[in-house]
């Protein structure tokens, strides 16, 4: 789970998920050929320097698999306990499973190095990036041989795996998100506390009546902030229509439904004030800890994804709440159910040693058994179409439900397969911040953020075209 909230957010938080991308390139300071000795001794060493901690020997007549994982705590027990069931079932194969941090950049240094592991747990937003770079192996074969197919996945988990026609991993732990409220505090302001908001109207409606202030404008409880918990500052056109790119060539930042979004956001700061919103932010505690914004009872309302419940009942078991899809436009029905999705993969670097040993474990991941051993201990739902009546009934997750219905949407949304994502993500999250303070008005801030995205866009598809000749 993201770094925000100590790892056990890291597989969905924005900044954790982030592809490394180089600051600056090198080659032009060095010769190439030192630049390629540097990457292949320092990939060897922090591969040695993982793997030379005390690991369980292997049994004979195994071979070993070594699986880099990034999960810590209570996600790699889960983790760990399916490889022990794909250990225990067959006497071939002997997964050895290593938590290893900041997993997509040594990854990539290992396998520039020539000592990759045979499987590694990524995120999907890293997928177009490593495939390009040619640092991961296409499974479409395997997969193939194996009789796995789209039909087998809820269709947006299968797609983030899959970049340039070509499938270059498979989903492990998916997640969706959902607006949760308080139903507490709807109690408190005369709300139904089963029926949460449905339009975006609504839920600034809703938002007022639970909103608590002082005489003199102190803001002491909000009903919602788009900026709370601030992941996805960028996305917030999404629930209105909008897109960030056309999925060719074209940057669409500025877009009337991204406007309308962006002067949704500033019209929270207007109503309330820029000034008391950001003191009373300034005292919100650590996510994962019990003075969380929503687990403290200081905002009503939030946009937080399915791991969520696993929060709640370590830090506010005593809190009532809900889930649900979150609202949209009340002129765009047509938006109803719409979700961010992304997932954790599993993927094969290139130059693995054990590849087709390396697909078994991953296709035992997904099984059913396997898939609902995983994320029911983590708390999500399966990638899977396919789900037992007992995963659902069993699920510490009451409105589990939901979150696999949003994901089941026609058109959930997720991040955008760009190289240069991390860069327009970074660009989006400060223009939220201007038009949020009251430093730029939404159409001009986006402009500009289009006309910078897009002479990016470009030079990255002029490198694609050279590349492919």
């Amino acid at each position: 789970m993201p770094a925000a909230a100590n790892q056990a957010l890291s597989d969905f938080h924005p900044a954790a998920r982030a592809p490394y991308v180089p600051r600056r390139r090198i080659h032009h300071r060095m010769p190439r050929a030192l630049t390629i000795i540097g990457l292949v001794v320092l990939g060897a060493l922090m591969y040695l320097g993982a793997t030379m901690r005390p690991r369980p020997p292997v049994p004979p007549g195994r071979i070993r698999v070594a699986y880099w994982e990034k999960w810590t705590g209570f996600e790699a027990d889960a983790m760990r306990r399916v490889v022990d069931a794909f250990n225990r079932r067959q006497e071939r194969i002997w997964v050895d499973m290593l938590t290893v941090s900041q997993i997509d950049q040594k990854m990539s240094l290992a396998t520039a190095g020539g000592t990759p592991p045979d499987v590694c747990g990524l995120w999907s937003a890293n997928i177009n990036v490593y495939a390009e770079r040619g640092a991961l192996m296409p499974l479409d074969d395997y997969l193939r041989r194996a009789g796995i197919t789209r039909a087998d996945y809820i269709p947006a988990y299968w797609d983030l795996c899959s970049y340039d026609g070509r499938m270059w991993g498979l989903p492990s732990t998916p997640a969706s998100v959902a607006l949760h409220w308080n139903k507490q505090l709807f109690r408190r302001a005369g709300l139904d506390p089963d029926r949460p908001p449905r339009t975006i109207e609504e839920l600034d409606r809703y938002a007022e009546r639970l909103t608590e202030r002082t005489a003199d404008g102190r803001v002491l409880r909000a009903g919602f902030m788009p900026a709370e918990p601030g992941w996805w500052n960028w996305s917030w056109g999404y629930y209105f229509g909008g897109r960030l790119w056309d999925g060719k060539a074209r940057i669409t930042a500025d877009e009337a439904e991204n406007v309308r979004a962006f002067r949704w956001v500033r019209s929270y700061s207007q109503k309330y004030g820029t000034q008391p919103l950001e003191i009373f932010r300034s005292g919100f505690g650590n996510f994962s800890s019990p003075q969380n914004a929503f687990l403290s009872d200081k905002v009503a309302m939030v946009l937080q994804g399915v791991w969520m419940a696993n929060f709640i009942h370590k830090y506010a078991p005593q809190m009532g709440w809900g889930a649900a899809p979150f609202p949209v436009p009340a002129d765009r029905p047509d938006l109803a159910n719409l979700a961010y999705v992304e997932c954790d993969t599993l993927c094969i670097p290139a130059g693995a040693r054990h590849p087709r040993e390396g697909f078994e474990f991953i296709n035992y991941v997904n099984s059913i058994a396997g898939s609902e051993m995983l994320c029911g201990a983590q708390g999500k739902h399966t990638p899977l179409a396919r789900t037992t009546a007992q995963f659902i009934r069993d699920h510490p997750n009451p409105y589990i439900k939901v979150f696999i219905e949003v994901a089941k949407r026609r058109r959930p949304f997720s991040t955008p397969q760009l190289g240069m994502w991390a860069e327009y993500s970074a660009e989006m999250t400060a223009a939220f911040d201007r038009v949020w303070l009251g430093q730029g008005g939404a159409p001009q801030v986006l402009r500009r953020v289009t006309a910078r995205m897009q002479k990016k866009l470009d030079r990255e598809l002029e490198r694609r075209r050279v590349a492919k000749g």
